[in-house]
C-alpha cells in the first residue's frame, strides 16, 4: 500500500508541476489607435434669424387711425424741436434714441418702418401689439414690455416721427 501510494503522490506531484508551471508573463503594453475617420453629417444650413428691432419692413402701415403721411423732402425744424421736447418728456422711461433699452431705439426708425406704422405705434400701441405681427415680434424680442399708451394727439405724433427724422 505504501508503494502504491508513493506512486499515487509522484502522479499528482508531476501533474501538478505540468500544468501549473512556468507561465511567461506578458507584458502590458497601451496603444493608442487612431480611428478612422467617420463620414461627417451634413449640417443643414444655419437660418439666422433678424431680430424684430432690425427687420425691414416699408410696406406695413399697422394698425390704427393713420392710413396715409406724407413727408415733405425737407425736415420741418420747429415741428422736430416740439417733437424733442416731447420724446424727452414723454418716451425717454422706455427709449434711448440711440440704443436699445427697455424699448428699440429710433435712430434710422425711418429706414425700416413706414411713416404710418410708426404713428399708429406711437398712437395706438395696445391694438398694435394685438393686431400687428411686427409689433408681436417687437413685444416678444423686448421681453413682453408692453409700449405705454402716452394719450399724444395725432399732431404730437407727427412732432415726434419729424424728430425721428433727424436721427441718423
Amino acid at each position: 500500500m505504501k508503494s502504491t501510494l508513493k506512486i499515487i503522490t509522484v502522479l499528482f506531484i508531476s501533474l501538478l508541476v505540468s500544468c501549473g508551471g512556468k507561465e511567461e508573463k506578458k507584458e502590458e503594453t497601451f496603444s493608442y489607435q487612431k480611428k478612422a475617420p467617420t463620414e461627417k453629417k451634413e449640417e443643414a444650413p444655419k437660418v439666422e434669424t433678424v431680430k424684430a428691432s432690425e427687420k425691414i419692413d416699408l410696406t406695413n402701415k399697422g394698425v390704427g387711425p393713420i392710413k396715409s403721411v406724407e413727408l415733405p423732402a425737407d425736415i420741418d425744424q420747429s415741428m422736430a424741436t416740439k417733437g424733442e421736447d416731447i420724446y424727452k418728456k414723454m418716451c425717454t422711461a422706455c427709449h434711448r434714441v440711440d440704443k436699445k433699452f427697455i424699448g428699440p431705439a429710433p435712430t434710422g426708425i425711418l429706414e425700416r418702418r413706414t411713416p404710418e406704422w410708426i404713428m399708429n405705434m406711437i398712437l395706438n400701441p395696445e391694438e398694435m401689439v394685438q393686431n400687428d405681427p411686427l409689433a408681436k415680434e417687437l413685444l416678444i424680442e423686448f421681453n413682453g414690455s408692453p409700449m405705454a399708451n402716452q394719450n399724444l394727439t395725432e399732431d404730437e405724433a407727427r412732432a415726434v416721427l419729424e424728430y425721428f427724422r433727424t436721427l441718423k
